[in-house]
Parts: structure tokens; sequence; C-alpha cells
């Protein structure tokens, strides 16, 4: 987000500040550290920088103003804050933690990419149509992973793996469907089902 030169120098300051000393200045010591006779002028840019997310400060403390780490401007690399675990039976007390959450904690370093469902095959899994399933790239699976698999070198699925003898089962996860049978060497694993993304 952009900001002005002074409000540059008011986070450099403090910045510099904190490091140094191991807390944050108070108003004044801003004031005199940037050569500003107007209290009112700093509580101004710092309330900018506040507003524009760079800042936070507690208001029931002194010496509370925190520089906020600067945030990627690369889009899929934000954090999300957890807050918490919730129950999806009986209910627990409701807890706040500081904790984050990204996609990178979830998929690490591997190759993983993400393909939206269509059908209901995998609908026992809780895998349905308009899901988007995301998928880390492997040559390999064990058996009962569920898979995207490349069948006769054109037609892709997904479902559940399993070997039988010189054969291949591929097996859907919902009880109207048959499995697809086809020879080992007809089949080609793209990758497996790391986990799976829904929009409401």
């Amino acid at each position: 987000m952009a900001i002005t030169r002074r409000q540059k120098d008011v986070l450099d300051f403090l910045t510099s500040f904190t490091q140094r000393c191991g807390y944050s200045p108070s108003y004044e010591e801003i004031a005199s550290g940037l050569g500003v006779n107007s209290l009112a002028t700093v509580h101004k840019h710092i309330t900018n920088l506040q507003n524009k997310g760079l800042l936070q400060r507690a208001h029931n403390r002194s010496r509370s103003i925190d520089v906020l780490p600067a945030r990627s401007s690369k889009k899929g690399t934000d954090r999300l804050p957890l807050l918490g675990r919730i129950a999806a039976g009986r209910p627990v007390e409701a807890v706040e933690t500081a904790e984050t959450i990204s996609l990178s904690d979830i998929l690490g370093n591997r190759e993983v990419f993400a393909l939206e469902v269509r059908g209901d095959s995998m609908r026992d899994e809780h895998i349905v149509s308009g899901d988007y399933v995301l998928v880390e790239r492997t040559r390999t699976a064990r058996e009962g992973e569920i898979v995207v698999a490349l069948v006769d070198g054109t037609d892709a699925t997904l479902k559940r793996f399993y070997r039988e003898g010189s054969m291949i089962r591929l097996q859907p996860s919902n009880s109207e469907m048959a499995p697809i049978f086809a020879p080992a060497a007809a089949v080609t694993i793209q990758g497996k089902v790391l986990g799976v993304l829904r929009k409401y």
C-alpha cells in the first residue's frame, strides 16, 4: 500500500527505535526524533499508518505502537488467522488463539495442482461436483489412496486405487456406480489427493 515520504520516515523511526531499545517510542520521542513540533501531526501519521495496516496500537497501555510485518503482494501467499477449533458435535468452549495457517502449511514443498470436480462418483468421501481437489503430482500410489488416474491415455478420473493382480480397480465412493477395471499398463497415475476446497 502506498505511503507518503513522511509516513515512511515515521515507520522507519519506529522500526529502528524499537530494534534499538526493545520497546516502542512515545509520541514525544517520535516528534523529537523526526524534528516535528506538533504531537497532533505525529498522531495523524500514526493513525494513517494504522488504517493502512502497517501499525497496530493498544489504547489501554503506553508505548503500544507495534510495526506489523509487511504483507506479501503475491496472491495466494496470505496467511489466515487460525482462531481455534470448532466442534462439529457437542459445543466446546470458544478459545481464540493467535495462530495462523496458509496453504503452504498443509502442502509443504510438494508439487501440487488443483482440479475442479465434475460428477458425484466420490460423494461418499464428501467430494462433490463443484469442489476443488488439491492433488500432489506423483506417478505412484498406495492401495486405497484417492488418485487422479489416466485410463488408456485419454480418460482422466478421480477414484480410489487398488491393484488386483495384473489389473487396476478404480473404485468410486458411490454405491450407485460400478468400479472401473483396466490392465495396469493402461492406467497412469497423475497424482494423489491431499485435500478438498469447497466454496459456499
